[in-house]
């Protein structure tokens, strides 16, 4: 299995949890906003082009956000009086970024199509694109997800793997993810 083969497998596994019974369809917005697939492509094509190290850390974002609560979008959001926020969780803190790339980009979607795309199909799309402005492969990606309206800052910190994990370990974290350990091994060197 090549590294884009296992990329592609990533990003539908997680596209798909936590939404299995959600109608996702590539043209979600295809009526109700059919310029958003080309405004975050547009955007994440700057981005990338202003700084190659972009396209990475979006996808590390998405992977942040997706291995937590599934691909919910709830790493991009700020703590509250009710909950702690992800991005404040140990393996995230001054860690992930690119959190301003997907600001840019929600400001610009709204701006034409006020409250109609999810955060979460932004990043995903975002993490899509980024990879694809690196030169890898492209793939349909399913849209129609909601946001989440918290997020885990525990779930984070269990979830996650860390810095200085252990390899059975980190086995064990993608392993209760549906990943092998090859598959892992091809996701942390991507």
């Amino acid at each position: 299995m090549t590294l884009s083969n296992i990329i592609v497998r990533f990003f539908l596994l997680f596209s798909l949890i936590g939404i299995v019974s959600a109608q996702l369809s590539s043209t979600f917005y295809a009526k109700t906003c059919p310029n958003a697939l080309s405004t975050i492509k547009s955007e994440i094509v700057s981005a990338v082009n202003k700084e190659p190290r972009m396209g990475a850390s979006l996808l590390r974002l998405h992977f942040h956000d997706c291995f937590v609560q599934g691909c919910d979008a709830s790493v991009l959001l700020d703590d509250t009086s009710s909950f702690t926020g992800e991005k404040s969780a140990g393996p995230n803190a001054n860690s992930i970024r690119g959190f301003d790339v997907i600001d840019t980009i929600k400001s610009k979607v709204e701006s034409s199509c006020p409250g109609v795309v999810s955060c979460a199909d932004i990043l995903t799309v975002a993490a899509r694109d980024s990879v694809v402005a690196l030169g890898g492969a492209g793939w349909s990606v399913p849209l129609g997800r909601r946001d989440s309206t918290t997020a885990s800052f525990s779930s984070a910190n269990s979830d996650l793997p860390g810095p200085s994990s252990s390899l059975s370990s980190l086995i064990s974290s993608f392993s209760n993810k549906g990943f092998t350990a090859k598959e892992m091994v091809a996701l942390s060197g991507s």
